[in-house]
């Protein structure tokens, strides 16, 4: 499309491991909006094996929705829009379908390289398969064996710092070369191998591996210990995926010869637009995107991004790895209703052999936001332990070693807001049901703004912001992202019932709040108010213990909610008391509490 013609109309998908979402953006006015969506499953997988089935149907929901021809007879999106106005400006797609980006990391030390490794790799939106380190406790042919049966899409080869040992990378690359690694898709190619580590080992370790692998260098992840530097490798295994991976994967390379710019993947993209909000607003941001099989955190804090992609944690193909990882008893303290354990775990294994079935009663809904509020919570204390300060020192020999504890950057009292995308936030049929998973899940402390995205649009608008910022801000603003409310939770814990919080709003009254409830006061969307939070002196809202607090506090589409459950929350160990409990909390909010 010639750069001097404005564009009206962009067609974006996202290709999910269970469905592909497609939005329509045109322009009216002055400012872009999101006029129709259309959804279908994601063709993969067989019989189909082709991707570009899924994006087609999707976008034959939008042209009945919309009245607008948007397929070729072929089922080929049109671009640029022809002079009889059939088709769309642009065409933009991000993908997590195929299983992703599955990625193996090396590093000399694991506390370190490996884990700066772990880092960029996550950033880039890929899934750690394993982190194989000089001192990770394993036998060299152990390594070799574990390499040689992942398969992954690449490996990510990092250690030392720039000038400092080359010993540990040679090692390294023979144990590579004896392994001799095939990639998961692709048959006969060699597989990509991204060097991001000593520039004084590179000869050494090109000599080794350069004929077995396609070797690739970047800039070191860590050139000096106190220091790292994250984007050249991440921008390499972009580069990477679309060319290899994406090239391999079932109608990937049919779909890439239809889109206006290259597939970007959805944790990528998500993160693209977690950071946007965070810099346009100033604020420290922590993001969620939860899907069929993989649940991506997202954070931002004092302008430090962090992105975490939790490869097992799903809710159609990964559920059961939800409840292997947390365990029966985690799951069935969130469900509001007596169920056995053989009951609860054939809910489970059907969703997952039926990936995409969604809930028929409410007892099927009321299991699956048990599961989500568990593979929340795991998946962020996987972000948690990432998402930390450098550590390290060095010797002379210029070996890293573990010196100091990396402390997270995570911190719940400087939250301001907590955004809650994918299915089961975005689709649950009440909005409070979504504040209750991510209060949860989360714990948020002091004052945090809870958010949704509305029909779950961010992946496609994290592309377009890429491309078409100005676009991307305004559908954002307008048509993706709902308040819920400002949420105020103290820490600390007590009795049920005892003296807990005081809150004065300027404008109205005052409300007392004793321990272990939820109160949801209505306040509107974009209504403010000053309120001075007072906790009893064994209890912190980010002043300290017993301290007040002055704030503005926002309404939402629930309202304001403030939650004194203490943190962490402890629920009641005997079920019927456990079950009555969390039948007040839904009742707190207006939810349905009969089960179906």
């Amino acid at each position: 499309m010639p750069e001097n013609v404005p564009i009206q109309t962009i067609l974006a998908t996202d290709c999910g491991s269970t469905t592909t979402k497609a939005i329509l953006i045109e322009k009216q006015g002055n400012e872009y909006r999101l006029t129709t969506r259309g959804e279908a499953p994601t063709t993969v997988e067989a019989p189909f094996d082709d991707v570009t089935v899924g994006v087609s149907n999707a976008a034959r929901e939008i042209e009945e929705l919309s009245g607008r021809t948007i397929l070729d007879e072929n089922g080929k999106v049109i671009t640029p829009t022809r002079p009889d106005g059939s088709g769309v400006d642009m065409y933009l797609s991000t993908s997590s379908a195929g299983g992703g980006l599955q990625m193996t990391v090396a590093g000399v030390v694991k506390s370190m390289s490996a884990e700066s490794a772990q880092r960029a790799a996550l950033g880039a939106g890929a899934i750690i398969m394993d982190v194989i380190a000089v001192d990770d406790g394993r036998k060299d042919y152990q390594k070799v064996e574990r390499i040689r049966a992942l398969r992954p899409d690449m490996i990510l080869m990092s250690g030392g710092t720039d000038g400092g040992t080359v010993t540990h990378l040679t090692e390294m690359a023979e144990m590579l070369r004896s392994a001799d690694p095939k990639p998961r898709l692709g048959i006969g190619l060699k597989l990509p191998v991204i060097y991001a580590g000593n520039v004084e080992a590179h000869k050494a370790v090109e000599e080794i591996i350069a004929d077995v692998v396609d070797l690739r260098e970047v800039a070191n992840l860590r050139p000096t210990l106190d220091r790292e530097n994250l984007g050249p490798a991440r921008e390499a295994i972009h580069e990477l995926f679309l060319e290899h991976v994406m090239q391999q994967a079932p109608g990937y390379a049919k779909l890439m010869t239809w889109t206006s710019s290259g597939i970007m993947s959805t944790p990528n993209a998500v993160g693209k637009i977690m950071e946007t909000i965070a810099a346009e607003r100033s604020i420290n941001v922590l993001g969620v995107d939860i899907g069929g099989a993989t649940t991506d955190v997202f954070s931002v804090f004092q302008k430090n991004f962090v992105r975490t992609v939790s490869a097992n944690l799903g809710m159609s193909y990964s559920i059961c790895n939800v409840l292997t990882e947390a365990g029966l008893p985690m799951i069935a303290r969130w469900i509001p209703f007596v169920a056995d354990d053989a009951y609860l775990r054939n809910q489970l294994r059907n969703k997952m052999i039926r990936p995409t079935t969604i809930p028929q009663t409410l007892k099927d809904l009321q299991i699956e936001q048990a599961v989500a509020r568990e593979a929340l919570r795991l998946a962020f204390d996987h972000h948690k332990s990432l998402a930390r300060g450098l550590k390290g020192g060095q010797t002379e020999a210029g070996m890293e070693l573990d010196k100091a504890t990396g402390k997270t950057t995570v911190d719940m009292l400087k939250l301001d807001m907590i955004v809650g995308s994918g299915g089961v936030l975005s689709h649950a049929p009440h909005r409070a049901q979504s504040a209750l998973m991510m209060l949860d899940a989360y714990l948020p402390e002091g004052l945090t703004m809870l958010a949704v995205d509305s029909i779950f649009m961010m992946p496609q608008l994290g592309v377009l912001s890429t491309i078409l910022p100005e676009a991307a801000t305004q559908v954002f603003e307008r048509d993706c992202l709902i308040k819920l409310g400002h949420a105020i939770a103290p820490i600390g814990v007590a009795k049920d019932g005892e003296p807990c919080l005081t809150v004065s709003f300027k404008s109205s009254g005052t409300e007392v709040v004793p321990f272990g409830q939820i109160r949801v006061l209505q306040m509107a969307d974009g209504q403010t108010d000053e309120a001075t939070i007072t906790p009893t002196k064994g209890f912190d809202v980010g002043a300290g213990k017993g301290k007040s607090r002055t704030v503005t506090v926002e309404g939402g589409v629930i309202g304001l909610v403030i939650d004194t459950r203490g943190r962490p929350i402890v629920l009641p160990t005997e079920q019927s008391a456990r079950v009555a409990k969390l039948q007040e909390w839904l009742r707190a909010f207006g939810l349905p509490t009969m089960q179906g």
